[in-house]
């Protein structure tokens, strides 16, 4: 084949992906901007507050976790002075992710200060299920001109403590310059819709108003409960890489057809790696992303463990020109019932950055290999422990969960084959259910009074939004027929 019937053949397949990205994402890709990677918190904190400091319209400020400790007062001090200075500053926090890190007094005084603040689906009478569906975002955008996506909550474990030798946690965001921060902000406008009244028009930019800074061409990709818009992009890039897919995630635990998409795109010749913690700050989750090794590097996938305290970075990046950034886990929880964003990247010269960032953190990791007996051990040095007492972004215990119910329900009806690294889940899951029967025989009113309150309160829930419906339709029905008096 002739070099321009393999050019052409390649514009063709990259039109083609385009088309079928447009349609998973629901998104349009943006020309026209400049990017910066940035590393840790010892770059993305300084960014964050240097941006902060320069605002001069709005700042919005969304994030999973921002904790009362030296880390969140330093940006708590930020926010409530560019507010006195007249700056409309609003702060978009999940209550989760945040309720065991942070006093009620803390955001008491950022509102005193002038910052508009908002808790992201704290729980509610009329919604006992609501909690399940959390905030994860991590963005900020200043005055529509300058906008931050990353991995990094506000917090001291990503900050570390040198003087105490603790290490900070690795994460990765970017900076962006140019139009796609203004579909970022518009995405900060439709979380934040969810808790209140709607932003002003007025404080949204116009994308086509924005100077274009760079040649950057990139997409803003929002994950939302049910949408599986995040999932299907993971999904299809796994699907169409063709030479390289190098992923960084802090909490892998795939669903079955996700990895199957890996193993295949590694038998069909693409290089694909996996770089997940070698210590968790929540050791159980540790154990289930364990337990899906074995099918991966059976396949050839390669898979690394970090030796530092923590890996929360979720970046991928593939064929030296696509790369993405953002707070999606390669998980059910982050895929199916989170708010999340990430950003990806089609540029050349930002994903060769993105690949030498990779090669340098394969420095710090370990391989993870079957030795002659088909055991998976590591290959070299063994990880550093973790440091317990820190906290991460959340997600994981819903991850298992979902993970565990997968497998269970396939054991149980047959819907899908088990691989052989879910044979001990399903002997924890059956021990489990064994021990849950002697304690209901044993003790029933453990059980029955518990369920009891669930159902009223689930009842009471439903009869609450039954009636607030009907209220709703004969307030909508008095209003047209007084119009059309």
């Amino acid at each position: 084949m002739r070099n321009g019937e393999r050019n052409s053949q390649a514009d063709r397949q990259d039109a083609i992906f385009e088309l079928a990205f447009a349609r998973v994402t629901g998104s349009r890709p943006v020309d026209g901007n400049s990017i910066r990677l940035l590393k840790d918190a010892v770059e993305n904190y300084p960014a964050w507050l240097d941006a902060i400091a320069r605002a001069e319209r709005t700042i919005h400020f969304e994030n999973y976790i921002i904790a009362d400790d030296r880390v969140g007062a330093e940006f708590a001090r930020a926010l409530a002075q560019r507010a006195r200075a007249g700056i409309r500053v609003r702060l978009l926090y999940d209550w989760w992710g945040s309720f065991r890190t942070t006093l009620s007094s803390f955001w008491r005084d950022l509102a005193i200060a002038g910052v508009e603040v908002r808790a992201f689906n704290p729980p509610r009478l009329s919604s006992p299920l609501g909690w399940v569906s959390r905030d994860h975002r991590k963005v900020i955008t200043i005055d529509g001109r300058i906008g931050f996506v990353s991995g990094l909550c506000v917090a001291r474990s990503w900050a570390g403590d040198p003087e105490k030798g603790i290490a900070p946690w690795r994460d990765t965001g970017v900076e962006l310059c140019g139009p796609v921060v203004a579909d970022i902000d518009r995405a900060f406008a439709a979380s934040w819709g969810t808790c209140g009244t709607q932003l002003p028009p007025e404080d949204l930019v116009d994308p086509d108003r924005v100077f274009a800074p760079g040649s950057v061409r990139a997409r803003v990709v929002q994950g939302a409960p049910g949408r599986l818009s995040t999932y299907r992009v993971d999904q299809l890039v796994a699907s169409a890489a063709r030479k390289t897919l190098w992923l960084t995630d802090a909490y892998f635990v795939a669903t079955t057809t996700y990895v199957r998409a890996l193993i295949e795109a590694d038998r069909d010749g693409v290089d694909v790696r996996l770089l997940v913690p070698g210590s968790s700050d929540l050791p159980v989750v540790q154990a289930m992303v364990r337990t899906g090794y074995r099918p991966l590097i059976e396949a050839g996938v390669r898979v690394f463990e970090w030796n530092g305290p923590m890996l929360h970075a979720k970046t991928a990046v593939s064929d030296g020109r696509w790369a993405r950034i953002g707070s999606t886990n390669l998980n059910l929880a982050s895929w199916l019932t989170n708010w999340e964003l990430d950003v990806t990247i089609d540029d050349r010269d930002f994903a060769e950055i993105m690949e030498a960032a990779y090669l340098a953190d394969l420095e710090n990791a370990t391989e993870i290999v079957l030795d002659d007996r088909q055991r998976v051990h590591s290959a070299g040095p063994a990880p550093l422990s973790p440091e317990r007492h820190q906290k991460g972004s959340g997600s994981r215990l819903a991850a298992s969960a979902l993970s565990m119910g997968s497998t269970a329900g396939a054991a149980i009806t047959g819907s899908r084959s088990l691989s052989t690294a879910e044979r001990r889940m399903v002997l924890y899951i059956g021990l489990a259910l064994l021990a849950a029967a002697v304690v209901v025989a044993c003790f029933p009113l453990v059980v029955i009074v518990p369920l009891v309150a669930a159902l009223a309160w689930l009842g009471c829930s439903l009869l609450l939004r039954s009636w607030r419906l009907w209220r709703g339709f004969t307030e909508t029905r008095a209003a047209a027929s007084s119009d059309s008096i």
